[in-house]
């Protein structure tokens, strides 16, 4: 004969509320993290930076070791994402970076990751 052991889960702490102004900005930086969140994405946007201009897309398909619709792929994404604006001049297209979306990019990472001072760490 076998015994039935019951086992009696207690429960550690009360769940701790997310405030609605934080459920928005942990979507909003979810989805522009999910943009960066590609090895070549975040070196186009990088190399965007870095140059504090317009790049052309040729130079910036030289500068990967892959083809062009792929890199024409990652632009997408990124120019959807809000990070990047594209200007076509004849057949190329020139890109720079959204200087202010990067900004509440910062903006939104830092309130999220910053904890006050007075909660202590878990």
């Amino acid at each position: 004969m076998r015994k039935e052991l019951k086992v009696i889960q207690e429960e550690c702490c009360a769940p701790l509320p997310i405030p609605a102004e934080n459920q928005a900005q942990v979507k909003k930086a979810a989805d522009l993290l999910a943009a960066l969140a590609d090895p070549t994405r975040l070196a186009i946007l990088n190399m965007l930076l870095v140059n504090q201009g317009e790049v052309c897309v040729c130079d910036i398909t030289a500068s990967f070791t892959l083809g062009q619709p792929t890199i024409s792929h990652h632009l997408r994404i990124l120019r959807e994402a809000g990070l990047i604006t594209g200007d076509k001049r004849g057949k190329w297209v020139y890109y720079a970076p959204v200087l202010s979306r990067i900004e509440e990019l910062k903006g939104v990472l830092n309130n999220l990751l910053a904890a006050p001072v007075s909660t202590p760490v878990r």
